[in-house]
């Protein structure tokens, strides 16, 4: 859905930058197209989020109750993740567009009268709450399968790749245009503290660079879209399955069970 939202999403924004940052659609198709980019953002690093908390209660905690959910509750897991991302993401139709040729929900200039906003703050958030979540669930795996010298089973060392390649995703993706942010952040607060000439001779220039590297960091967001189905076909074989079907492939079935049976048998142990 997230990659959905971007499809849509990001024609618009091409227009937007190809015609020199005028914005021609209007100011109700310009929130709504912030909107489903933030979207595409938020539920993106959340369901990675839930993707790493999934391998770390089947490989750490076998045995709880979690890993038996029904499709049911699953569903209204998934659901609840995104009516937390609607819920933080929905102060974007709240924005200012200034005469409505301008469309953009950052601000990239390093002003001293710039503070962190609503959205700026559910940017940084939802990347760096996630970011924990992944890593603890990573070195705790890591740990856990070396305490039990699990870790030389070949369906382990698949699941500890899968993992790895989710926080390979994750810190290309997010981690450019969340430090850029920051930074813009930072400098605003000191150029809040200098002279004006201070400002117009060092903080100005960097104003721009920073900006730009922002924009350019921010169409990394737009390259995890792309790996996704990726990570997706790696974390469930009933998506691999489909698309291998899709895809006129035989399915793995044969394989898939004899290397869930090793697995079960293995993560038994612990």
């Amino acid at each position: 859905m997230s990659d959905f939202l971007l499809n849509v999403a990001l024609p618009l924004r091409a227009s937007y930058y190809f015609s020199g940052l005028r914005w021609s659609f209007g100011l109700a198709l310009c929130s709504a197209c912030l909107f489903m980019l933030a979207m595409n953002r938020s539920g993106s690093t959340l369901f990675l989020m839930f993707i790493a908390v999934d391998r770390y209660m089947h490989v750490v905690h076998p045995h709880h109750p979690v890993n038996s959910l029904s499709v049911t509750k699953a569903a209204l897991g998934a659901l609840g993740v995104w009516l937390l991302a609607i819920g933080a993401d929905a102060p974007i139709f709240a924005l200012q567009h200034g005469n409505g040729s301008h469309c953009e929900s950052f601000n990239t200039e390093v002003d001293e009268r710039h503070s962190l906003t609503w959205h700026e703050f559910v940017f940084l958030a939802s990347f760096f709450v996630p970011l924990l979540v992944i890593l603890y669930c990573t070195v705790h795996m890591v740990l856990q399968l070396r305490r039990r010298q699990l870790a030389h089973n070949a369906r382990i060392r698949k699941v500890l790749c899968f993992i790895s390649v989710v926080v390979v995703v994750f810190f290309v993706c997010f981690l450019p245009s969340n430090v850029t942010l920051l930074m813009i952040w930072i400098r605003s607060k000191r150029a809040a503290g200098s002279s004006r000439t201070q400002v117009q001779t060092s903080v100005c220039p960097a104003s721009e660079e920073l900006a730009i590297t922002f924009y350019v960091s921010i169409t990394l967001t737009y390259l995890n879209s792309a790996l996704d189905p990726v990570v997706y076909y790696f974390s469930s074989p009933v998506f691999k399955n489909f698309c291998r079907k899709t895809l006129r492939l035989s399915p793995e079935e044969t394989a898939e069970k004899r290397t869930r049976e090793t697995a079960s048998q293995s993560i038994s142990q612990l």
